[in-house]
């Protein structure tokens, strides 16, 4: 499809709440008038906490920083509150300190708080946003925003990266969680609530002020469209779709007041969005009255055509306002500086740029403000995880569960039984609160990094104990006791962005091993219920029909006593709270049904948007078909090898000095000239892993049946991460790895040093860039050999895993770009 053309006038027309104000306006003339060109320059540019310092700012005199998931305070992921609050006071103490000249201009501090204060210990965590899109509540979603704002000014941020107003319209993207529904009209009903909640109602005397946070309605334009659900990839639909379905939220956000929008990394008709001067100037700030400002994606200009990370004048010629360049703010100030003074950013694309990013901060009162730490919450850590807040939090969680099925009227349950949990989830903060919390992906958290919030077991543990009832907890299911009923809490290990797509809606490829706790437990005659953790619906027909009950319970969050609350009967025998939340993404009776959207061609979804039973309804369900549509085993993921061996879609070659090369099928293989040779080891299974001896130079392969598209994690800092083990290594031996991407494609990262200071016998994850690669002349958009180690006589080294990944123990130092 060729792009279409964008037509301004066929878009929507939302009145900008904010009149002109002319006192204001006068106050931004004022202080333009003397600003140096570099201080405009400045204003544009956002660098990350883990890449700036307050001397920093106060020699560059950026506009903003932020904290990316991963950045910390002392790069510690559970920074005490009062860590992140001694830092905003010192990062606006630099940006108001003039005594090297330059004007004090207030910096502004972004964050995700997009489920709560998702970054700091001790926050209330609230359901993900496709738990809110099933509660259609908007008053309750205005008032998560109020207090998401609150807790956020308590450890001195101005500004969430928050709400996520995407339309997902394929469940394999793996920001489905992220939206509130697959339904424009839902979007559009509640994205003005969590807008006014977070910043006050606009015109309102309370609007931003200290207890409130501006907000970023983000990804414009697209993000939930993209072909095969791939995030950051090019979304092709119509422009009438693009405006239709894909800017339903922004259309009532802007009319709230939302004083940013985030460019998103996805391109329209090839054509990336932050470089779209026809949807981002034209439409959004034109035709659409949008008077806040533009701010740029993680790095997001450096995907745009002709640009790199530290140098995009095309970014702002097209209309962003303000580029996030987390690790490349310094390079890109640069740059930028040089392109203004050269004439090819225009002055008046800078000063507007620049007008909007200092209205905002006077809207705000921030020129009049003192450091964060005296403001009105700054310091009030009672407010994170308060007794009220967390009230909110839990009925959010009761309002949010979604029943699909109810066989006998098993729910609710009475109290005063003998109550098994188990399940992976049942006593699980890290899995029930997901991706976006105190670090990037949700995951290496701990028990401890949670002291104001219950797991679904401690709630079902205290209102079952407190009406004379037993409560067993035992997560392989394995119980002291036979129980009179089990639930069964399972579900989706916490991710977040591209490294939580997938290929198809199989539930972990059904390879879990959660099936099969249901399944033995009804052999043992006792009664299931399953509550499933998801960012999204899946293919859970075998699991539907394995279990009595089936409540779909999102992520919940902080609060996981919400779901005992639905699912327990209270002490006089009746309900306490009926199920109240209904399907806001339609869910799939195959595993290919990507895009199952209402209103679609040929739309069968196993249940509908909007289904969602009562303790009113019949919940019986016939036997549903156990066929997923797809080979299960045929989807590939970006594990290449693991336990020893080439996955599915892989090969494992060893090649010799001479250049022969033999394909791997047996545990013990040596190359034709004696220089690899290769035997199964044992690790904490048999035979997990391949110990490689080299008697000269040679290589290992692991090769790809079908080309492998990694470019999207090559922008977001993924990793290749072996896991090694070195036993012998040389002096003056040579190692290193790379990849291949075709006939005379090909690049290699040198690693004999990073292998060197490993110990020797003791398993490590190493981990390449693989900007790394790309430096090195690899195509990451073609991979046919994701990995390939080059080794030299005397080296001896065992592989047991190979993966794209974030997570390793020591990394590769090598140039990127």
């Amino acid at each position: 499809m060729d792009a279409p053309a964008i037509h301004p006038a066929v878009w929507p027309q939302p009145a900008w709440p904010l009149p002109r104000d002319a006192a204001l306006e006068q106050r931004i003339d004022a202080l333009m008038a003397t600003m140096t060109v570099e201080e405009k320059v400045g204003q544009i540019i956002q660098g990350d906490i883990d890449s700036i310092t307050p001397d920093d700012l106060r020699k560059y005199r950026l506009g903003s920083i932020l904290a990316g998931g991963g950045s910390d305070p002392g790069k510690r992921y559970n920074a005490p509150p009062k860590d992140w609050l001694a830092l905003a006071d010192a990062f606006w103490e630099a940006s108001m300190d003039t005594s090297h000249g330059g004007h004090a201009i207030p910096v502004i501090w972004g964050i995700d708080a997009v489920h709560g204060q998702s970054n700091i210990v001790g926050a209330t965590l609230f359901p993900h946003n496709i738990g809110l899109g099933a509660t259609r509540d908007p008053e309750l979603i205005r008032e998560i925003g109020r207090i998401t704002a609150a807790e956020t000014r308590t450890t001195g941020m101005e500004w969430t990266f928050a709400p996520t107003v995407a339309v997902p319209q394929d469940d394999r993207w793996g920001r489905t969680y992220e939206g509130y529904s697959e339904s424009p009209e839902i979007v559009a009903m509640l994205a003005p609530a969590m807008v006014e909640g977070l910043q006050g109602k606009a015109g309102a005397a309370d609007f931003l002020d200290d207890r409130h946070v501006m907000t970023t309605v983000k990804h414009f334009l697209g993000d939930g469209g993209t072909t095969n659900g791939k995030d950051q990839g090019n979304t092709e639909v119509t422009e009438a779709v693009l405006r239709d379905v894909h800017a339903a939220g922004y259309v009532p956000a802007i009319a709230a007041g939302a004083q940013s929008a985030m460019a998103s990394y996805n391109s329209f008709h090839g054509e990336k969005m932050h470089g779209n001067k026809a949807l981002l100037t034209d439409v959004l700030k034109g035709r659409m009255g949008f008077g806040g400002f533009v701010v740029g994606d993680w790095n997001g200009h450096g995907q745009v055509k002709g640009c790199t990370n530290t140098d995009c004048a095309q970014t702002f010629n097209a209309g962003l306002d303000m580029a996030m360049a987390p690790d490349s703010w310094k390079g890109l100030y640069e740059s930028t500086l040089a392109h203004v003074k050269a004439g090819e950013i225009p002055m008046a694309r800078l000063d507007d740029a620049v007008r909007r990013i200092l209205r905002t901060k006077f809207r705000m009162g921030l020129f009049e403000k003192p450091k964060p730490s005296q403001r009105t919450l700054g310091g009030k850590f009672d407010q994170l995880g308060s007794p009220e807040h967390r009230a909110v939090a839990r009925r959010a969680v009761r309002e949010s569960l979604v029943l699909l099925k109810n066989a006998g009227g098993l729910l609710p349950l009475s109290p005063t039984q003998h109550v098994l949990l188990a399940g992976d989830g049942a006593d699980n903060l890290t899995k029930q609160t997901g991706g976006w919390t105190l670090t990037w992906q949700g995951d290496g958290t701990k028990r401890a990094d949670f002291p104001n919030a219950d797991s679904i077991w401690d709630g079902f543990r205290q209102q079952v104990e407190a009406a004379g009832g037993r409560a067993e907890l035992a997560a392989d299911g394995k119980y002291a006791t036979k129980p009179d009923v089990a639930v069964v809490v399972f579900g989706e290990d916490p991710y977040a962005e591209f490294q939580g797509d997938l290929p198809n809606l199989m539930f972990k490829a059904g390879k879990s091993g959660d099936l099969e706790l249901i399944k033995k437990l009804k052999a043992d005659g006792i009664p299931v219920v399953a509550v499933f953790l998801s960012g999204r619906p899946l293919w859970m027909n075998r699991e539907l029909n394995a279990a009595d009950a089936f409540v779909a319970a999102w992520l919940p969050g902080s609060e996981g006593a919400g779901i005992a609350d639905v699912l327990l009967r209270g002490k006089d025998g009746k309900p306490q709270h009926d199920f109240h939340g209904k399907l806001s993404f339609s869910w799939p009776k195959r595993a290919d049904q990507y895009a199952n959207n209402a209103g679609q061609a040929g739309y069968d979804p196993l249940f509908p948007l909007g289904f969602g039973l009562t303790y009113a309804d019949k919940g019986e369900l016939a036997a549903l078909s156990e066929d997923p549509g797809i080979d299960p085993d045929a989807a590939r993921t970006n594990l290449w090898f693991d336990k020893g061996v080439a996955t599915t879609g892989s090969t494992l070659r060893l090649v010799s000095a001479d250049g022969g090369a033999m394909d791997i099928v047996h545990p013990h293989a040596t190359t034709s000239d004696g220089s690899v040779a290769m035997e199964a080891i044992n690790t904490d299974v048999q035979e997990g892993a391949r110990k490689f001896a080299f008697k000269g130079a040679g290589a290992v392969e692991l090769r790809s049946n079908t080309p492998i598209d990694l470019v999207r994690e090559t922008n977001g800092d993924v990793f290749v991460v072996a896991t090694v083990r070195v036993d012998a290594l040389p002096a003056g031996a040579k190692a290193s790895i790379g990849a291949g991407c075709g006939t005379g494609c090909q690049g290699e990262v040198a690693v004999g040093d990073a292998l060197a200071q490993l110990r020797k016998g003791e398993w490590t994850r190493l981990g390449v860039q693989l900007k790394c690669l790309r430096v090195a002349g690899v195509d990451t958009a073609k991979l046919d050999m994701p990995f390939v180690l080059h080794g030299s006589d005397g080296l001896q080294l065992a592989l047991s895993k190979v993966t794209a990944s974030t997570d390793f123990d020591r990394k590769v130092e090598c140039p990127v770009r």
